[in-house]
């Protein structure tokens, strides 16, 4: 049996087999989307320099807890962080460069809605150390566009997408379904629409009705008509599924399609259960200091953070998550990716292995494959993957 010492050593250390990502959140956005629960705003004017100097001001408390490691990415997400100024983008990545060693060809995302950039501010993202854009177009047709509350066009989508393609080698945008009164064959032609644009990384969503959301209000009283049944929804997934195999875009998590070589590094890093600070109004982190891993979460409103930044106090939550609890989470972020966990890691955090009578019964039940020490789910265990998990995940 391991020494308590060997075990302390294995949690301290495990967060390596993720690496370790920055967020940074931008709260503010031009219109709220009805069916976005994310922490964003919508306010008329925004002193960017004063933001400017909170970013750096909290870099410098994570810092000072996290020194020295190697920092693998960096992802600017909201909110609408195209809405920054590029100079903003500059100033916060200068100063992150200063305080951690970055790796090797770092990627640094930020994410942009086709309202509210043009050519010469994607430039500037780029000169201020941007290596990678992800879009929010969300559907190709402008009546669903306009259903979703997006701002923009698909014209403007288009020409906000090809701006991007000709300042940076990597730019992923989203497209939602399931949506209202769409049709698997309404699906299927916007889908191969989106494959025979110049792309190498999709992130492919089922509408979700969230409490909370404007859509959510509606769908309670009845007036979120047209939604697709179930069986609908299961057959445009697999749709998803085929058509992006074929166009050469792989599913390597359950929503996120890409070429090989084109995965988002930053999300990998959430789904291989790696260190992670969150910098920003509502922004959440996973981080580990001494060998204890916390979840940690900010204030969400702006100005309360702006506020408790000075004061160090802008973290509201800053909880230790137990060795089974950290189990319990590599399991259900692992099994959304292709590849799936690692057994023996499992384990590890654990100190207990997931009963081999339930991964049995899933075999036989083709939801899942085991293969020496890695356990994924498959195609048609995707399309059930929560209750899966439930079953892996039950003590």
């Amino acid at each position: 049996m391991p020494s308590p010492n060997w075990s302390q050593a294995v949690l301290a250390e495990d967060w390596q087999n993720g690496g370790f990502g920055l967020y940074i959140h931008w709260p503010f956005c031009q219109a709220k989307c009805p069916y976005c629960d994310f922490n964003s705003h919508v306010v008329r004017h925004i002193d960017q320099s004063a933001w400017v100097r909170a970013y750096i001001h909290e870099l410098d408390r994570v810092a000072g807890e996290l020194p020295h490691r190697v920092l693998n990415t960096i992802f600017f997400g909201g909110g609408t962080p195209s809405l920054m100024a590029p100079d903003t983008v500059a100033a916060i990545l200068d100063h992150v460069k200063r305080l951690w060693p970055m790796g090797n060809d770092p990627e640094i995302t930020l994410e942009a809605n086709p309202g509210s950039v043009e050519a010469g501010k994607f430039r500037g993202f780029r000169d201020a150390g941007v290596t990678r854009i992800s879009m929010g177009i969300q559907a190709l047709n402008d009546r669903d566009l306009q259903r979703l509350g997006r701002i923009h066009s698909v014209s403007e989508a288009m020409a906000a997408f090809d701006i991007a393609r000709n300042c940076f080698d990597r730019v992923s945008f989203d497209l939602i379904y399931a949506r209202q009164d769409q049709t698997i064959a309404d699906w299927e032609n916007e889908l191969k629409q989106a494959l025979n644009m110049a792309i190498d990384h999709l992130s492919l969503y089922q509408l979700t009705i969230e409490d909370g959301t404007a859509f959510g209000d509606r769908y309670k009283i009845g007036k979120l008509r047209g939604l697709p049944d179930d069986d609908t929804a299961a057959d445009m997934f697999a749709v998803t599924q085929s058509l992006c195999t074929d166009a050469g875009l792989l599913n390597y998590e359950v929503s996120n399609h890409a070429r090989p070589g084109a995965e988002s590094r930053h999300n990998l890093i959430y789904w291989r259960y790696g260190d992670y600070a969150g910098i920003g109004p509502g922004a959440h982190g996973r981080i580990t200091l001494d060998g204890q891993r916390f979840a940690t979460e900010c204030l969400r409103a702006p100005g309360a953070w702006l506020q408790a930044v000075d004061q160090g106090r802008a973290e509201s939550v800053r909880m230790p998550i137990s060795p089974h609890e950290q189990a319990q989470e590599y399991l259900l972020m692992g099994l959304r990716l292709r590849d799936g966990i690692d057994l023996e890691r499992y384990r590890n955090l654990s100190g207990t292995a997931i009963d081999p009578v339930a991964i049995d019964h899933l075999i036989d039940l083709g939801m899942v494959t085991a293969r020496n020490q890695s356990l994924s789910v498959t195609d048609q265990g995707l399309m059930v993957l929560n209750s899966v998990i439930a079953e892996l995940a039950s003590d």
